[in-house]
């Protein structure tokens, strides 16, 4: 069975997710020019921890987050499609593996449980533990820390920087005005905020070359996108998917 099905509609609402041989199958009411009807619209596999096991323990630089649910309702009430939904994919760490050896050091996860985290977009292994939605993810799938509900305010974690993506070009060099879908997806924008910096072979945390108010040009297809509460975008990457710092 394909991990991952794409319908394409007008309108989509979600309705339910049901569990067929381990796997959530999501569905979808379709609002096309088309008879209305029920579209699949995806697959995630998710393991279900029997009831009698009542704690999990992550190991090494694992952790355990509780999925935070996305707002499905616009501010006026309405109903959002799921790829409209623009709400950070995050959650509330619950549990903390003892952390891992680099050299002779003991390094611990570099985020301790009660945090909001935000995480990778396909990452981790999502389990369903007693009746609620979890993500059992390694500590380099998170993102950062996130104690607000607008990505602006996050904090990167290890080697990832925040950037604020510049405004793309709305004409062309001889003054044509460019729709939405013709403009060239910038790569370039400004520094919001910084990693701690990359962990050496011996253990050691070294600082990124890279500040904050640093205007940088970044690989086009790399990080995690995101929209601010003022519909801002900012895009998180790591330290080495930054190309070039430009003056």
């Amino acid at each position: 069975m394909a991990a991952s099905v794409q319908m394409s509609a007008s309108s989509l609402n979600m309705l339910e997710a049901k569990s067929f041989f381990g796997q959530k199958l999501h569905f979808a009411r379709c609002e096309t020019v088309r008879p209305k009807g029920l579209c699949f619209v995806g697959v995630r596999a998710a393991t279900a921890v029997a009831s009698k096991f009542t704690t999990l323990k992550p190991m090494a630089d694992r952790v355990l987050v509780k999925i935070q649910s996305v707002e499905e309702k616009t501010v006026g009430g309405i109903l959002l499609p799921s790829s409209a939904q623009s709400k950070p994919q995050g959650g509330e760490v619950v549990a903390v593996g003892d952390g891992r050896i680099i050299g002779d050091k003991k390094i611990e996860v570099g985020v301790q449980t009660g945090k909001n985290i935000v995480y990778s977009k396909y990452a981790g292994t999502e389990i369903d533990f007693n009746g609620v939605s979890h993500l059992l993810l390694k500590e380099d799938d998170i993102v950062g820390i996130l104690e607000t509900d607008d990505i602006k305010d996050l904090q990167p974690l290890n080697d990832r920087v925040l950037i604020k993506v510049a405004e793309a070009e709305g004409k062309t060099a001889g003054g044509v005005l460019l729709t939405d879908s013709a403009k060239e997806k910038p790569v370039i924008g400004t520094v919001s905020a910084v990693g701690p910096g990359t962990l050496g072979e011996d253990g050691t945390r070294k600082a990124l070359d890279i500040a904050v108010g640093n205007t940088v040009m970044y690989s086009k297809y790399a990080g995690s996108e995101f929209k601010s509460a003022d519909g801002t975008q900012y895009i998180v990457v790591k330290a080495s998917d930054v190309l070039a710092v430009l003056a």
